[in-house]
């Protein structure tokens, strides 16, 4: 897999996404070789995101969930967050300050 020697190499790995319809054997083999690569990379030390409900489910159902170093259902607003983007929650949170 062309993604597996560059996820080794790195030390913090945000994934978001699923790489297809895992949910169906003939399509699952992308998103099974990735999470074989980031738990291969949490096991070398390096910091694993798993990002998003379909991600975090992929992992769950593929026997790779507790090899990630942080699961999250929210997918979208962890990329909003990572853009710098100020969260509804939060901003809610900072009023009430």
């Amino acid at each position: 897999m062309a993604f597996r020697k560059i996820i080794k190499e790195a030390k913090t790995i945000i994934w978001n996404g699923p790489m297809g319809v895992f949910e169906m054997p003939n399509f699952a083999a992308g998103t099974k070789g990735i999470a074989e690569a980031l738990a291969e990379a949490t096991a070398a030390g390096a910091t694993t995101i798993v990002g998003g409900g379909d991600s975090a489910a992929a992992v769950e159902q593929l026997g790779y969930a507790d090899k990630m170093s942080h699961i999250s259902t929210g997918g979208g607003a962890s990329l909003e967050f990572l853009e710098g983007k100020t969260l509804p929650g939060v901003a809610a949170l900072d009023d009430k300050a």
